[in-house]
């Protein structure tokens, strides 16, 4: 079994009365028992993401390399091409030379523009008609993570001839989707390499994950010059998107030799890159480097998994639509303070990675160097310390609820309780 901290105080186990769904009812139960079943829990997901997550998908690169994935696609076999994208990369006329470019290579296109943040069911749900309008073979999906989101669920519910609510949840997609190809236009979510959709349940006010090896992109174009006009604060809020994927993921119990490189190699390059591209967004060699960065954290965290940032961001992000990036970015410092000691030693191992600190210094020095220096970048990149949006009211059920997604999934160096995450929480306040 994996090896638990001895702090790892969780002091009750929730029963949901459907996926997505939270109770309030509560079981108490013995810690030898809830840590023995907390073990079981954390063993099955492991080999389950060893296994749902084998297939890569492969990588062009570049100023120039999504027209080049135009191309592949049809010489791939698709020959009608639904694109999934959003209405502002329309208007700006990103969608129309990749759209004609697929049609000189002789397929027939059709254009969804109905994604937004957080896409919810209904939202899909017109792109699966369209889709299944126009004979559709292929998804091309263009865009920051809710498109290619939608993308996926949209392929998985074509391939599959059902609703999205009936792939909501793990292991959903019994048959194969339709062919995905990714040109992510922003760097941050990694979606472009992973097996994970998260769309919005509008009546319960919540983010439902789609989680399926099936649902990995076939092919993604990682092209910069897609991003040079790309808003500063959506720069930073999404480049903190990919650092979060990089930190968590090193400093999660699943960290593997395969990954930590892959977090490390993000870790340095966001740190080096995204004061660059944020003060100069024509910077093409740094949002080049942003790009890798992202997907190099999203192959991190798809083996390694995420922790309690993802778990507090994604309530945010259900019951206030905060951009997950944001989210992220004004929740990790404040996870790693709470984490630090447990976590010391790769907090560490980072700040030598970046070049703050060396290795003769004591860890427990270089471990808060680090959490000081992401502070720093956030300042920097003018990501802001507090949640407009917050209420004091709703502190107690967005901590329940991130309890509720993390307990017994996140293998997380130091386990977190309610009311940890309310005190985490209220520092939030505006």
């Amino acid at each position: 079994f994996i090896r638990l901290p001895a702090h790892a105080g969780i002091d009750r186990i929730g029963v949901g009365t459907r996926p997505g769904a939270f109770t309030q009812r509560r079981f108490a139960m013995p810690r030898a028992l809830k840590l023995f079943l907390h073990r079981l829990q954390l063993l099955a997901l492991q080999i389950t993401i060893s296994v749902m997550s084998g297939r890569k998908p492969v990588l062009l690169a570049g100023p120039g390399s999504a027209m080049r994935l135009c191309g592949t696609v049809v010489e791939l076999g698709a020959r009608r091409v639904l694109i999934v994208t959003d209405a502002v990369l329309v208007k700006i006329g990103l969608i129309a030379p990749l759209a004609q470019a697929l049609e000189a290579a002789g397929a027939a296109c059709a254009v969804y523009d109905g994604v937004e943040p957080d896409p919810t069911h209904a939202q899909i749900e017109a792109g699966i008609a369209l889709a299944r309008e126009h004979r559709a073979d292929a998804v091309l999906a263009v865009g920051g993570g809710s498109p290619m989101d939608a993308a996926k669920v949209i392929a998985a519910c074509v391939g599959n001839n059902c609703r999205v609510a009936d792939v909501v949840g793990n292991f959903k997609v019994k048959k194969a989707p339709l062919p995905v190809y990714a040109v992510p236009t922003t760097a941050g979510t990694g979606s472009e390499v992973t097996a994970v959709a998260v769309v919005t349940d509008t009546a319960a006010r919540a983010k439902t994950p789609v989680v399926d090896g099936k649902l990995v992109p076939v092919m993604a174009a990682l092209d910069a010059s897609l991003m040079t006009g790309l808003p500063r604060a959506v720069t930073a809020a999404t480049g903190m998107d990919a650092l979060t994927h990089a930190v968590e993921s090193y400093i999660s119990g699943f960290a593997n030799a395969e990954t930590r490189p892959l977090s490390v190699a993000a870790v340095r390059l966001i740190f080096a890159n995204l004061g660059k591209v944020c003060a100069n967004g024509a910077d093409l060699e740094a949002r080049q480097a942003m790009a890798l960065a992202s997907t190099y954290a999203g192959f991190a965290f798809t083996r390694a998994s995420v922790g309690y940032v993802h778990a507090i961001a994604h309530n945010l992000g259900g019951l206030y639509h905060t951009p997950h990036g944001l989210a992220n970015a004004i929740v990790l410092p404040h996870v790693l303070d709470f984490s630090r000691d447990a976590a010391a030693r790769q907090l560490a191992e980072l700040t030598v990675e970046i070049g703050a600190a060396t290795s003769a210094e004591p860890v427990a020095v270089r471990a808060q160097r680090f959490i000081d220096r992401l502070r720093a970048l956030a300042r920097e990149t003018g990501i802001p310390e507090t949640l407009d949006t917050l209420r004091a009211a709703d502190i107690p059920v967005i901590a329940r609820r991130a309890m509720d997604e993390a307990q017994g999934f996140y293998p997380v160096p130091r386990f977190m309780v309610q009311s940890e995450c309310e005190a985490l929480l209220a520092k939030l306040l505006p």
